[in-house]
């Protein structure tokens, strides 16, 4: 606009010069000047109306408002829609008044807005299909995310958000549910674990109080039955009567005190501790072994090691792991095996074993046989099978103590219990 008023302001200037030619009368062709865009009509001081000089278009200006001397929009004549710029300029014969028309201006701006339309709105469409694939992109780690969480609520808990660079949000956002999964996981296994633990615990403690319950009935349905029978006089040798009453009492006050050693080691009751030397106690076992039963070849080993069997325990239940590890294999393996009582150390642990060249236990007794009341041989009798408690006690005294039990075994070679035990500071 100001490139066409200075057009338009250098126009007026030729158009009213001072020596310029008297303009031609209104609808004449001006021969002495070319034809021009401007619109050109001069007013004489007597009123006198002449122009416009050029046939410039189908439409003139309206000029019957004021006249400015400065460019200024107007309509034109019938044709609204069409503007003139125009300007007003004075000289000796009167005044001029030069305009040009706007319609070329309004096309080239009605073409360029045209334009820009088309321009933006294919821009708009190029940036909604690239905002809507960047947006789809960006939003894939939260389908993934969401599908992954539809997995887990349908029960698989090892499922996890794949990661991605924790300097975005997602990378941060997955690392952080990653973490949060692992731990419901570990949760839930614990939870499971514990549920687990609680009914084999309860399975346990059922199969121990019907053991319990039928190891205690025998003893008591005998001495009963001897009592019946005395009492009806079926019995006339009294002594024989009593030495069998006395053997089931004692056989079962030998079951009650095993049961009660359980139910202290299952309380963790304290044990009297104090430094114990197993050299000593497993040469007393095979001492006390041999006087039972003088016609075993019971024998007594040291394994070569760092240092002194010793270790930090109850001396009278470390006793019992020996009595009841010989015994077991005294009772369970016919007189021509032998048993080999072994001691030694290492630089942490001392070693003690239990070792019979009888027929040994099969896997499924091995794996088995330091369960309560269990019994490898199931058609062995109670009195010669025992209550079958006395390898429990072993593993539940051997456990008190920090240590480990355990058994190899081939059939038809014998077995081998060993123990291992924390050594003693210093």
């Amino acid at each position: 606009m100001r490139r066409l008023d200075s057009q338009l302001v250098e126009a007026s200037r030729g158009w009213a010069q001072r020596d310029a030619r008297p303009l031609p009368p209104v609808d004449e062709p001006n021969p002495g000047r070319p034809p021009s865009n401007f619109f050109v009509r001069s007013v004489a001081d007597d009123g006198t109306v002449r122009g416009p000089i050029n046939d410039v278009a189908e439409s003139v200006p309206d000029l019957s408002g004021p006249s400015s001397a400065t460019p200024k929009t107007v309509g034109s004549e019938g044709d609204p829609a069409t503007q003139w710029r125009v300007i007003t300029v004075s000289n000796n014969q009167g005044s001029t008044t030069v305009g040009m028309s706007l319609s070329g201006n309004q096309q080239t701006v009605s073409r360029l807005a045209a334009l820009q339309f088309y321009i933006g709105a294919a821009v708009l469409l190029a940036l909604a299909v690239i905002a809507y694939f960047v947006v789809r992109r960006s939003l894939r780690p939260l389908r993934e995310v969401e599908t992954t969480a539809a997995a887990i609520a349908a029960g698989d808990l090892h499922r996890r958000v794949p990661e991605w660079s924790k300097r975005t949000e997602v990378g941060r956002l997955s690392a952080a549910l990653n973490g949060m999964l692992s731990q419901i996981q570990r949760a839930f296994a614990a939870t499971a674990a514990s549920e687990e633990a609680a009914r084999a615990s309860e399975d346990r403690m059922r199969r121990f109080v019907a053991d319990a319950s039928h190891e205690l009935r025998t003893p008591l349905t005998t001495i009963r039955g001897f009592a019946e029978l005395y009492r009806q006089g079926a019995m006339s040798d009294i002594s024989l009567l009593m030495t069998r009453i006395e053997g089931e009492s004692a056989r079962m006050g030998l079951l009650v005190e095993d049961l009660l050693m359980l139910a202290r080691l299952d309380a963790q009751r304290p044990l009297e501790m104090r430094r114990v030397d197993l050299l000593t106690i497993a040469a007393d076992a095979v001492h006390d072994a041999k006087a039972v039963s003088p016609q075993r070849d019971i024998s007594l080993k040291v394994i070569a090691g760092p240092g002194i069997p010793e270790v930090d325990g109850d001396d009278a239940r470390l006793r019992q792991v020996l009595a009841n590890l010989v015994g077991n294999a005294v009772r369970h393996t016919p007189e021509p095996a032998s048993i080999t009582v072994s001691v030694g150390t290492t630089q942490s642990s001392v070693l003690l074993e239990v070792q019979d060249t009888g027929p040994g236990l099969g896997e499924d007794e091995a794996a088995h046989v330091f369960e309560r009341f269990y019994r490898a041989d199931s058609s062995r009798t109670r009195e010669s099978g025992g209550s079958g408690l006395g390898l429990s006690i072993v593993a539940a005294l051997v456990a008190a103590h920090g240590g480990t039990v355990e058994v190899q075994s081939i059939p038809g070679q014998g077995a081998t219990f060993r123990v291992e035990l924390p050594r003693a500071d210093g």
